[in-house]
């Protein structure tokens, strides 16, 4: 009688350790399976579908972060093209200058000011000048807001005596608006902005 006892205990313990890892198997397996959907519902809503010409694309939306040191070189990009491609009239002058400050904080509009009492504009304008700039290289600093930069640029002046091509470095910092417009399609503002260096480095006479 008390082996048969025995083997009854014996036999429910084993029932017990196999229901045990028959229950840790359903957890683990249901846990998997609600990761892998979230997974799978995490990518269905990052496709992106787009009618163009008729005809569907299929897009995939990424996460910001990934873009963020493209989006951040492109604004620096923008607000120096808008501040320092120039053409010798005062109002193209006026309007690519009010598109820079949108992107950017007063210490832009301190550096514009300071130009226009140089009668930097004024000489553009009376020698009929017309300045182009091309970003070099920007160089991101920093892991989170504000991120530093500095611009390196080469600036192209043509006048009807020659071409005199500039060394410009600037230098500054990025922060997030938090919020996107039509004048500002990234979000973002440029502070502490300064010019660091504008020199004359080459003169192509006529």
């Amino acid at each position: 009688m008390f082996t048969h006892l025995k083997n009854i205990d014996t036999a429910f313990k084993h029932i017990r350790q196999f229901s045990f890892f028959l229950i840790l198997g359903n957890v683990v397996t249901m846990c998997f399976c609600i990761y892998k959907s979230s997974q799978l519902i995490h990518q269905a809503e990052s496709r992106v579908h787009i009618l163009y010409n008729g005809k569907v694309l299929e897009a995939i939306a990424t996460d910001r972060k990934n873009n963020l040191p493209v989006e951040l070189r492109d604004h620096i990009k923008t607000f120096h093209q808008y501040f320092f491609d120039l053409s010798p009239d005062d109002k193209a002058i006026q309007a690519n200058v009010s598109k820079a400050l949108y992107l950017a904080d007063e210490s832009a509009k301190r550096q514009y000011d300071n130009l226009q009492e140089s009668g930097y504009y004024n000489n553009l304008i009376s020698a009929n000048i017309s300045q182009d700039i091309n970003i070099d290289s920007t160089e991101l600093r920093g892991k989170q807001f504000p991120y530093t930069f500095i611009c390196y640029a080469t600036e192209k002046l043509v006048r009807s005596s020659g071409t005199v091509y500039r060394k410009l470095v600037t230098q500054g910092e990025v922060r997030d608006l938090q919020n996107q417009t039509d004048n500002n399609p990234h979000g973002f503002l440029i502070q502490r902005w300064q010019i660091l260096a504008n020199r004359d480095t080459t003169i192509q006479n006529q």
